[in-house]
């Protein structure tokens, strides 16, 4: 019951946000299967590589996806993801918990002041946008590239990567707010482009995980099973759900996995 309820969860949070889903299978793999943080991370990974990558197949149907800011993002992320594993060999599992609940709360914070900002701008806006590093052609739709745009993304790439190795989650969280900050791209195209990279940085974290022994037991693959049925459901409700509501409960239940790991 807990592999199936957490799974199901975990996919519907990162359908819907593209950066919710790694962040919250980690502490549910601990809380719910008790596992440790270094245990946890790679059964994380998997789970949510599979169903950031049932994501981007939804919404590469639609064009959605900017797959050449992507594929580089995961270039850089696929270099710096196994120098993150590598530290988790080394770290104390005291700090790493402690690490990652920081990470949490600074989750929540963001999301938490992203929907008052939301809130806070006018209904008829027209004063003009800041310039951004990165932008979208307003012909095409894609990037238009140039070597401040190619530095940028593998700079969020490489960040997000690293992290993904040493806390085993998914990078979301890094790259939805950068790519939102750096460039003009909306959200829909920011979602689906963030599950390209989380699909393929998880792929070569895990590869490199299964190369230092990793098994799966039975239960863990049902939380990864359900965590991809997850993802179809959050990816199908996602356009009826506002933004902010989903944002703020988000944020609620971030601050509580934090608290609640810091307490252990």
């Amino acid at each position: 019951m807990w592999a199936v309820s957490l799974g199901l969860i975990i996919g519907l949070s990162l359908g819907l946000t593209g950066a919710g889903g790694g962040i919250l299978a980690v502490p549910a793999l601990m809380f719910g299967l008790g596992l440790t943080l270094p245990q946890a991370a790679p059964i994380a990974l998997i789970a949510v590589g599979a169903a950031a990558l049932v994501g981007v197949l939804q919404a590469l149907r639609d064009g959605k996806v900017r797959y050449k800011a992507a594929a580089v993002m995961a270039v850089a992320g696929g270099i710096t993801s196994p120098l993150g594993l590598w530290a988790t060999h080394f770290a104390d599992p005291y700090w790493l918990n402690i690490c990652f609940a920081v990470v949490l709360f600074l989750v929540a914070l963001r999301m938490w002041h992203q929907t008052r900002k939301q809130q806070s701008l006018p209904m008829n806006d027209t004063s003009p946008l800041p310039a951004k590093v990165c932008v979208l052609s307003p012909t095409s739709g894609k990037f238009i590239w140039t070597l401040a745009t190619a530095i940028t993304l593998a700079g969020i790439g490489a960040v997000a990567g690293f992290f993904t190795g040493l806390l085993g989650i998914g990078g979301g969280f890094i790259i939805v707010p950068a790519l939102a900050y750096f460039s003009n791209a909306k959200m829909d195209n920011i979602v689906p482009t963030s599950l390209m990279v989380i699909a393929l940085v998880s792929a070569t974290t895990v590869v490199s995980a299964f190369s230092h022994g990793l098994a799966i037991t039975a239960p863990q693959w049902l939380f990864i099973s359900c965590t991809m049925l997850g993802m179809v459901g959050g990816r199908l409700i996602a356009p009826r759900i506002p933004a902010p509501l989903w944002q703020r409960l988000f944020a609620v239940v971030c601050t509580i996995v934090a608290v609640v790991l810091l307490a252990r």
